[in-house]
């Protein structure tokens, strides 16, 4: 039986780190690489960047669901806006698991939203639409991460924090448990955010 078909948006290094989270969780077959139009017959993985934005309504009307993989430090808007142009064309957005990462089955995890390989999200965790939860990445119980958040490799988020929507968590950093993180924010890597 046919896989259900995936179309990435973004053809640079989260994609490729994206591609093998997609692989091995096996649940999508790739349709093809939304990339820039520089970008358009190159090939990321063996996949050739097949698409432009100016293609996203065709795409949409194949029926294929979506994924977007640009990265989220140097352009946090352009992954919400992305996001928002696709839902209000009616696009539906894949949620995608690593099997090499640990999701509770008392978590949410919300559509659009990649969790990678050796994340942890653990019981009564709420994460929003569209977000990264990166590689060993810990987002602990209660804790409440809002729409368009990066949660970067090795961060920490302890139990009972609320991270506003448009945030980034860098590399290693730790926020304290129970405190809340304004929208818009950006934690710096290795930081520790006590509130």
């Amino acid at each position: 039986m046919a896989l259900p078909t995936l179309v990435l948006i973004g053809a640079g290094g989260h994609c490729r780190s994206c591609m093998d989270v997609i692989a091995l969780e096996g649940r999508y077959g790739i349709a093809g690489i939304v990339g820039l139009s520089e970008e358009r017959g190159t090939q990321v993985l063996g996949q050739v960047v097949s698409h432009v934005d100016e293609d996203l309504p065709g795409l949409i009307a194949q029926g294929h669901a979506f994924l977007i993989t640009i990265g989220q430090i140097g352009a946090p808007g352009r992954r919400r806006e992305l996001f928002e142009r696709l839902k209000a064309r009616g696009a539906t957005f894949a949620t995608v698991i690593s099997p090499r990462s640990y999701v509770s089955s008392h978590a949410r995890i919300s559509e659009g939203t990649i969790v990678m390989h050796h994340a942890l999200v653990n019981a009564s965790a709420s994460v929003g639409v569209n977000c990264i939860i990166n590689s060993k990445s810990l987002v602990e119980h209660d804790a409440v991460i809002g729409d368009h958040v990066h949660v970067a490799t090795t961060a920490v988020v302890n139990g009972g924090t609320v991270i506003g929507e448009d945030s980034f968590i860098g590399s290693g950093a730790v926020l304290k448990e129970y405190v809340t993180l304004p929208s818009g924010s950006f934690v710096k890597a290795n930081a520790i955010y006590k509130g």
